[in-house]
């Protein structure tokens, strides 16, 4: 079992934006910025690419509405998105709000944040879905 099946368990905790029956986002414990959310299928997977393209189709659905409230909520020109697949071996998108291309760089220090302000932050988008 992955970490990402125990968070969606609910074994691990987490700082949940949404869920559905297929799949789950919430925000990353190493942003790269505020609001940095990875949204899971529920269906424990490695590859992303493996998924049935009915099932990678609807998560990336999933990841707009998230997408859209992050527009709504954090301070950023764009959300991008990032597949690496790496860290953790169960298919997951980053969404990252960003303002400038080098937000994006996955070599940045990741940012530091409080557990308050992770609450905040998981509500305001949460309330904006």
């Amino acid at each position: 079992m992955t970490i990402f099946s125990r968070i969606i368990a609910g074994e691990i905790p987490c700082y949940k934006i949404a869920e559905n029956d297929k799949f789950f986002a919430f925000l990353d414990i190493n942003p790269m910025t505020k609001g940095h959310t990875l949204v899971v299928p529920k269906l424990e997977e490695n590859y992303i690419f493996n998924l049935e393209d009915d099932m990678l189709a609807e998560m990336m659905i999933f990841a707009k509405k998230i997408a859209k409230a992050l527009d709504q909520t954090m301070d950023c020109v764009r959300v991008g998105v990032a597949v690496i697949g790496l860290e953790v071996p169960h298919a997951h998108i980053h969404l990252i709000p960003f303002n400038k291309e080098s937000d994006m760089n996955f070599a940045n220090p990741k940012l530091k944040l409080s557990a308050e302000e992770m609450q905040d932050i998981a509500a305001k988008i949460s309330a904006a879905i």
